[in-house]
């Protein structure tokens, strides 16, 4: 087999930002762990881990196609709402040593899917905390603790005791009556 060289570049980076694939509105795909595969001259391909891809609306295919720098592809064809997609995308369940990191992992044609990076930040305001957390993890575990206990205690006042009554004074409402017609 072939290996990757000058003649037949590629290239495997982990991302750094957060990806997706959405199929007629409906994110079929999300990770914070996608490897973007660049081969040559075409287009930059993205990779998601199996875990987190909706496997419940694919279903694997009869394709197989070879690549003699990657190996043998499986394909599978997506089923939502009706709709029925063949080889929508594709794994490389065993490939060659040089790319075992797409080994099992899932890429979909950006023509009949849409693929995208999302800043993080915005669907995950924790994301890049994790050091942080680490640091302060007792800290805040035991605040969030407290919190927690007194919450779930005043909650418990509030609730009936069985004898048709609260525990503790009622909460003052938070919304108003409605107006008579």
């Amino acid at each position: 087999m072939p290996l990757p060289g000058p003649d037949h570049p590629i290239t495997l980076e982990a991302s750094e930002r957060r990806w997706r694939a959405k199929f007629n509105g409906h994110v079929i795909a999300d990770t914070d762990d996608a490897l973007i595969l660049r081969e040559a001259r075409l287009a930059p391909v993205v990779y998601f881990p199996r875990r987190d891809v909706s496997l419940e609306y694919m279903g694997r295919t009869a394709r197989r196609t070879h690549c003699p720098y990657k190996g043998d592809a499986s394909y599978y064809t997506l089923t939502l709402d009706g709709e029925i997609v063949e080889n929508v995308a594709w794994s490389y369940e065993t490939p060659i040593e040089a790319m075992s990191a797409i080994g099992g992992r899932i890429a979909f044609y950006p023509h009949q899917v849409e693929i995208y990076d999302v800043d993080d930040a915005v669907v995950n305001p924790r994301h890049g905390e994790r050091a942080r957390e680490t640091a302060a993890r007792d800290e805040v575990e035991e605040v969030e603790e407290v919190d927690a206990i007194d919450a779930i205690d005043a909650i418990v006042q509030h609730t009936d005791s069985g004898s048709g009554a609260s525990q503790a004074e009622h909460w003052p409402p938070n919304v108003s009556a409605p107006r008579p017609s």
